[in-house]
């Protein structure tokens, strides 16, 4: 019975919360920085500005924020500097993508499906922290 608890509990897996912690950091960062954050870098930088205005603020200062959520705050997860902080950046901006781009649909044609598991990968890390393998996290 002993072996076959073993093999339930995938006891022959390395374990390592520090390494998953960076996984997650690392993938939900970059793949926020690469599908998103990117491109919106590259509008703000461009000519014609066209972006919703979220709580009155202009369409420039509401992608600027968008921006910070999306690319400046994934770079510093990736590497793991004020992790929790760049977490919050993101979840806030995944919440507020969650809420004013879809409506907190989570299925149809304006799913927020994606803004919905990125907003739980960063919730995560502002709860855990960035784990050991990071600038933070060094002692």
């Amino acid at each position: 019975m002993s072996n076959a608890k073993s093999i339930f509990r995938a006891d022959f897996l390395p374990t390592s919360a520090d390494v998953g912690l960076l996984v997650l950091r690392v993938w939900i960062g970059a793949s926020l920085l690469m599908l998103h954050g990117m491109g919106k870098w590259e509008r703000l930088m461009g000519d014609e500005i066209r972006f919703a205005s979220v709580f009155g603020l202009s369409p420039t200062m509401s992608l600027a924020l968008a921006v910070l959520g999306e690319a400046i705050a994934p770079m510093l997860l990736i590497i793991g500097f004020a992790s929790r902080w760049a977490a919050l950046l993101s979840a806030i901006t995944m919440f507020m993508a969650l809420n004013v781009g879809h409506a907190f649909a989570l299925s149809g044609d304006s799913s927020g499906e994606l803004p919905f598991i990125f907003l739980a990968g960063f919730l995560t890390l502002v709860i855990t922290g960035p784990g050991r393998f990071s600038i933070d996290g060094r002692r």
